[in-house]
């Protein structure tokens, strides 16, 4: 499954096409890597989100069969492994 559609899924990120602009800008991370929204994510993949405040890091448990995935079953597909909280600069 492509990253974009994953984060979808998941309910990491609430729209592809935000996903896709987190990839284009350098803020998404697979496996140490920037990523792609078109790369393929595999079971035990790590991928790093980095947000305005946060740094949150998990690892996908599961590839869903389908793009659409139901709210529950969606906190089932990957687990979080760490977030980090950025001090906000003024």
């Amino acid at each position: 499954m492509r990253l974009d559609l994953f984060l979808k899924a998941s309910r990491l990120i609430l729209r592809r096409s935000l996903a896709q602009e987190f990839c284009d800008a350098g803020l998404i991370f697979v496996n140490g890597a920037k990523a792609k929204s078109s790369k393929e994510i595999k079971a035990n993949d790590e991928i790093e989100i980095k947000r305005r405040t946060r740094i949150t890091k998990i690892r996908v448990r599961e590839i869903p069969a389908k793009k659409q995935v139901s709210k529950e079953h969606a906190a089932e597909l990957y687990e979080i492994i760490s977030e980090q909280i950025l001090e906000e600069e003024f």
